[in-house]
């Protein structure tokens, strides 16, 4: 009885020995189907990391071609800020010279001209026509000789005109 006990009981753990084999082989099963989801995903990884290595690598490339394209823009900028640096410190220079002129011509324009002097009657002139005019009018002024007139450039004329149009 001891024997049949002894194999009964032996029975039991090899029914126990062969329950686990059969949980442990589903379990294998399982592991090798994840394992071959596991190895195709670590492969998809790879080709996603090497894409996207070369996508820096392109960006890299185009960031230090704008870079340089910028630096030269930068570049031809600052030279074109020292010129207008330079036109506009002239120009203030040239301003704050006519600003002096006009200043100084300013009390000039304001005497009232003076009075001419009392001459000999004249005789009456042919008129000419417009076309015919000279370019420059005639101004009598106090000049030792009276009878000869003064030509002024049409520069100055437009000095005068607009120094009387400013007050």
């Amino acid at each position: 009885m001891m024997e049949w006990l002894l194999e009964t009981a032996l029975l039991v753990l090899l029914a126990a020995t062969l329950f686990h084999a059969m949980r442990l082989e589903r379990a294998l099963g399982v592991l090798k189907s994840d394992r071959a989801a596991l190895e195709e995903l670590v492969a998809s990884f790879n080709s996603s990391t090497r894409a996207a290595e070369q996508g820096i690598e392109r960006l890299r490339a185009t960031a230090e071609g704008a870079g340089r394209q910028m630096q030269r823009q930068v570049d031809v900028a600052g030279g074109l800020k020292d010129d207008l640096l330079f036109l506009t410190e002239r120009g203030e220079r040239l301003a704050d010279r006519l600003d002096l002129l006009v200043r100084a011509a300013r009390p000039l324009a304001q005497d009232p001209p003076p009075e001419p002097a009392p001459r000999a009657p004249e005789r009456p002139r042919p008129e000419r026509p417009h076309a015919e005019r000279p370019h420059a009018e005639r101004l009598h002024t106090d000049d030792p000789d009276p009878s000869a007139p003064r030509l002024r450039s049409q520069a100055e004329r437009d000095l005068l005109r607009a120094l009387r149009t400013a007050r």
